[in-house]
């Protein structure tokens, strides 16, 4: 634990964590991509399931489209530098986002995706004392995070008006010396958005020394508005990109956060390495590609519109997101549909205990929905 230098541990001790969680901390630190609570059985459900190769996988929030061309080409292109760090090929990554999003360099910051800099900033902000708040349901991946290092996590519940954005008045409210408070807009596993009037209410009004975190994962897809133009008025918010939904990368790794440079230093004690350089050159041609984002859009918008118009036909209760998810009221314990549907070689997202009765439901393609429509059909009746 000698990395734990004196500095940090001070700040981990005025957080409320006692020289007992040291160790903990220490092996969330240097465990990387395998941080020892994603081994839960609940989050290993949401991307390792023993499916046959002909299933129809629509339960991790997946792209189907895969990288573009231009990403494919440029990755392929990359393997013959293997041998090589090329620390140079995120570094074009953090200028082309830091060009694209009106921010200075020095507040990129290029991850292998963003779950890495979602956990990291748990260990910086959160603590005992300083807990962690987030929407329930909402993707639970932080509060993992939190739970093994000992931090608290409040659960905020959806507003009730069918529009089920985040309560950020509630969430403001939660505690007075919250230390990280987690936005995901549009919210996984619901889809629905949450205005920017309400997320600007809430960094104006959160409680003193809190940061909010913005997990941009699925704005591309609903079309709304980014925040980076808080970061670039240096407000506590950190936002986070990723590389695996719009642009189809999920297995190929490439995200960033982006905030004030003395809150990425922060999160920066925490890490440290080279990117994958083949998902670099694809995150790079990805951000090149002018005609990706809207094409992709309307791409998945036309199929979850689709989907929604069989479940209006069929009187299938739903909450209709803006991204690649949403949920569906099954009026049952959701498992046994999940299960069920299994048996027909379709596998849906996992259970959220706030919404037993609701299962998620990624987009795929026409193809692939069509095949969910039979096997839902068949299992609900």
């Amino acid at each position: 634990m000698n990395f734990l230098n004196d500095e940090l541990k001070s700040d981990l001790i005025n957080r409320g964590f006692s020289r007992r969680n040291f160790g903990r901390i220490a092996a969330m630190i240097t465990a990387g991509a395998s941080l020892p609570f994603y081994n839960e059985p609940a989050m290993a459900q949401a991307s390792k399931v023993n499916a046959p190769p002909d299933a129809v996988l629509l339960n991790a929030n997946e792209n189907p489209l895969g990288p573009c061309k231009e990403a494919r080409e440029a990755a392929a292109r990359m393997i013959e530098h293997g041998g090589r760090y090329r620390y140079s090929e995120a570094d074009k990554v953090q200028m082309l986002l830091s060009q694209q999003e009106g921010v200075k360099p020095e507040y990129v910051r290029i991850y292998a995706g963003s779950s890495a800099p979602l956990h990291q900033a748990v260990l910086a902000f959160t603590g005992p004392k300083r807990p962690f708040v987030m929407a329930d349901p909402g993707y639970e991946s932080g509060a993992g995070a939190a739970s093994f290092i000992g931090s608290e996590t409040i659960r905020v519940p959806l507003t009730k008006d069918k529009a089920y954005a985040h309560d950020v008045k509630a969430m403001a409210a939660a505690s007075p010396t919250a230390g990280l408070i987690y936005i995901c807009n549009p919210n996984n596993p619901t889809g629905t958005l949450t205005s920017p009037e309400d997320i600007e209410w809430l960094v104006a009004n959160k409680p003193a020394g809190s940061v909010v975190m913005i997990d941009e994962a699925y704005t591309h897809i609903a079309g709304v508005p980014f925040h980076t133009d808080m970061v670039a008025a240096d407000k506590d918010v950190i936002v986070l990109r990723t590389f695996s939904k719009i642009y189809g990368m999920a297995g190929l790794r490439a995200g960033a956060a982006i905030a004030r440079p003395d809150l990425l230093r922060k999160l920066g004690g925490f890490s440290a390495g080279m990117m994958p350089i083949t998902g670099m050159a694809a995150a790079s041609a990805s951000l090149e590609a002018k005609y990706l984002i809207p094409e992709r859009r309307k791409y998945m918008a036309d199929v979850r519109e689709e989907t929604y118009s069989f479940l209006d036909k069929n009187n299938f209760a739903y909450v209709p997101g803006k991204s690649n998810c949403f949920m569906i009221d099954v009026k049952r314990p959701v498992r046994e549909v999940i299960s069920a549907l299994q048996g027909e070689k379709v596998y849906v997202g996992r259970p959220w205990p706030v919404w037993p009765t609701h299962m998620r439901l990624s987009i795929g393609t026409p193809e692939e929905m069509k095949k969910f429509q039979a096997a839902f059909m068949k299992v609900m009746t």
